[in-house]
Parts: C-alpha cells; sequence; structure tokens
C-alpha cells in the first residue's frame, strides 16, 4: 500500500471521528516506521496542549485490521489492569481512543482503518542503539511485557501474520524460489544456498521442542527492535513498549533472538564489507542481563536456548532476504541493485558470529540469572 498525503482537514475529519478531548490545532507526520502512516495530533483542552498518536494502518500488510485491534484491545487493558493504583500508569502501557460509535477503529471513505493512542510524553524511541545501557533497559522492558501477559486468559490471540517467524516455512519458501529461479539468479548464490543447508536441521529446531511440549506457547511481540521501546527522556528506562500489530502467539525465545539480532549488530544491515559484521558480545551481555532480570515466566528450557534463538532468528531474516532476492526483491525494498543479496550475506556473516561466540554466550546467560532456577 503506497503512502498518501492528507491533507490537514482530511486529517482532522479523522479525528473527529474519535472521543478525543480538545479541539483540533493541527497533525504532523511522526516517527520513522516504514508500514502505517503515523502522525501526532495536537489539540487544545481547555488551554492546555494535549497531543494524540494517529495511524492509517497499512491493511496491506495486516489484511484483517478488526483482529489486530481486537489482540491490541486486549493486551493493553490486562496490562493496564496490572498496573491499576500504580503511579505514571498511563505511560507504561498504550492508550486506545475508542471511536464515537466506542469501535477501536475509524474507517474513513477512501476505506483506510485509522486508530489513536494517547502520545506517550516525556519519553522517545532511538532507530540506532547507541549504547549498552539502551539495550540492557530495551530488553528489560520486552521482558516486562511478556510477563504481564503471561496469565492473559482465553481466547487465543489472533495471528495477525500467520507463521512469521516460522523458519520450516521461510525454508519451504526458499526452497520454492531456488526451483523456480524466476530472474536467473540462483547461479550467484550457490554459497548462500549451501550455508542454508548445512543448517537445515537445525530450522525445525525450537518449533519441535514446542511441538513435545518442552517449550511452551507464548504471548510475544515478534517485532523486538529497540525502536519498539520507550525510553523515558530524564531516567533513559524502559517506559512503554509499542508498535503491537504484531503481538501475537508465539515463542518467547523469538522476541530474545530478535533483539540478539538486531541490538549486538556491530555494522548496517546491508554492508558490503563483510570483515565490519559481527555479534557484540558487549551488547549480547547487556541484552541477557535485562531481559533476565523481568523474565520470571522462563521456564529452564527455554533459558537454554537463548543463544540459539539469536542464531535461528538471524538465519531466518537471511533467508527472507535470500528468497526476495531470488524471487526478483519483491517484497523488501531495495534502493539499489543486489541489496537484498548484500542484506543475506550480512545476516548470515552474523551467524557465524553468534556460532562462535556461542560458549562464551552460554556463560553469560548463567551468570545473568537472577537467582537459581530449577
Amino acid at each position: 500500500m503506497e503512502r498518501t498525503q492528507f491533507s490537514s482537514e482530511q486529517l482532522r475529519q479523522v479525528v473527529n471521528g474519535f472521543q478525543a478531548w480538545g479541539d483540533f490545532i493541527d497533525a504532523r507526520p511522526y516517527g520513522s516506521g516504514h508500514i502505517n502512516d503515523t502522525y501526532q495530533v495536537t489539540a487544545r483542552l481547555a488551554g492546555t496542549p494535549v497531543r494524540y498518536l494517529l495511524q492509517r494502518i497499512n491493511h496491506a500488510i495486516f489484511k484483517q485490521p478488526d483482529r489486530v485491534m481486537d489482540n491490541i484491545l486486549r493486551v493493553t487493558e490486562h496490562i493496564r489492569g496490572k498496573l491499576a493504583g500504580t503511579a505514571d500508569a498511563s505511560r507504561q502501557t498504550l492508550t486506545v481512543i475508542p471511536s464515537r460509535e466506542g469501535r477501536p477503529c475509524v474507517r474513513d471513505g477512501q476505506g483506510n482503518w485509522w486508530r489513536m493512542y494517547l502520545f506517550i510524553e516525556q519519553a522517545q524511541t532511538y532507530d540506532i542503539i547507541e549504547n549498552e545501557r539502551q539495550a540492557f533497559e530495551a530488553a528489560r522492558a520486552f521482558a516486562r511485557f511478556q510477563n504481564q501477559l503471561a496469565d492473559l486468559p482465553a481466547p487465543r490471540l489472533h495471528e495477525t501474520i500467520p507463521a512469521f517467524h516460522n523458519t520450516v516455512s521461510r525454508l519451504a519458501a526458499l526452497d520454492a524460489a531456488s526451483s523456480a529461479d524466476v530472474c536467473g539468479r540462483r547461479s550467484e548464490v550457490s554459497a548462500e544456498l549451501d550455508f542454508v543447508e548445512a543448517r537445515r536441521e537445525r530450522c525445525g529446531h525450537l518449533l519441535k521442542r514446542c511441538e513435545r511440549g518442552e517449550i511452551p506457547e507464548r504471548i510475544t511481540h515478534n517485532d523486538t527492535k529497540i525502536n519498539n521501546v520507550m525510553l523515558d527522556d530524564a531516567t533513559g528506562k524502559g517506559v512503554c513498549v509499542i508498535d503491537l500489530d504484531t503481538v501475537m502467539p508465539g515463542l518467547a525465545l523469538y522476541d530474545f533472538g530478535d533483539m540478539v539480532r538486531s541490538a549486538t549488530a556491530s555494522a548496517k544491515e546491508d554492508e558490503r564489507d563483510l570483515s565490519k559484521v559481527g555479534s557484540r558480545i558487549g551488547m549480547f551481555e547487556a541484552l541477557a542481563r535485562g531481559y533476565l532480570s523481568e523474565a520470571a515466566f522462563l521456564l529452564p528450557e527455554e533459558i537454554g536456548e537463548l543463544v540459539f534463538s539469536g542464531q535461528l532468528i538471524t538465519l531466518t531474516i537471511g533467508i527472507r532476504f535470500l528468497t526476495d532476492y531470488l524471487a526478483g526483491d519483491v517484497y523488501f525494498r531495495t534502493h539499489r541493485p543486489g541489496q537484498n543479496l548484500d542484506r543475506c550475506r550480512t545476516q548470515f556473516q552474523m551467524v557465524r558470529s553468534l556460532e562462535a561466540q556461542a560458549d562464551a554466550m552460554q556463560a553469560i546467560v548463567a551468570t545473568s540469572l537472577p537467582h537459581p532456577r530449577g
């Protein structure tokens, strides 16, 4: 779905569809997200400025926005119930502003789906992780989020993007793209295909353990980059986990693994000089300490797979980049020829680095546990 420019009057009309307090002043593009269109709305309430966050949901990606919002409402209301009576509770989870009809979304005349949240003040997100303190706080915030949702009652949340982190499904898509070879690129990537083949048996490891009941399905965020945690301006502590579109059933290990993939990387995602690419063990230690300080729900079986989870999710993302390159760059946006192949190679180099440091990382996990686990 292409981005559309909306006039101030159009945005005013959308805002008027919500039960938002205050008189509309303006709405401006906000943030660096690539999926939804996001605006910061300013209103005036009895002489005091009030801000909201307005988003157009990308229904090309999230094909059932009503299910996305059902998940978000259940999750945020459950967390809010746990925060009742605590200081600053309204900053610690998103607050959905209902429509005038009491629904969580507004649909405009063009069929767009819109939602609105209270704007969380005196906190911000960071697109690039700057130091180990931020890694610690982000990991702690994501673990707290999972911990708060560990007892969410039935029914099961909707899968907003089915098989999102399912490595076996991603591997099947790669096999199909390699066989079809619609762009004649397979001969360029024989080394990358061999790399995947050498690790094929590992791809279903966590799923098999889940099927055997050794590792439980949990409620997970599924996009645990640092820019999905708001950090307090004054203290630097994690305040609120945001971007809840992909909150759905999954493995807690997927969330930790994606943190490892994104936060420990020493180079940009499409770096061509692979000598610059690796996993920074200091960042890994900060993630492990932060995550394990709050993840009271984890079983010993899950803790034992934390290091492997980073390898698996990084391999999975690399497989997705390679699949898209073979298919003709139809999913991930590219800005130059070969960018998806460069992204794939960077991820695979990260896998090598994570594998080489696995023993050291296991030792870090063991020493990061806040208390003995049975």
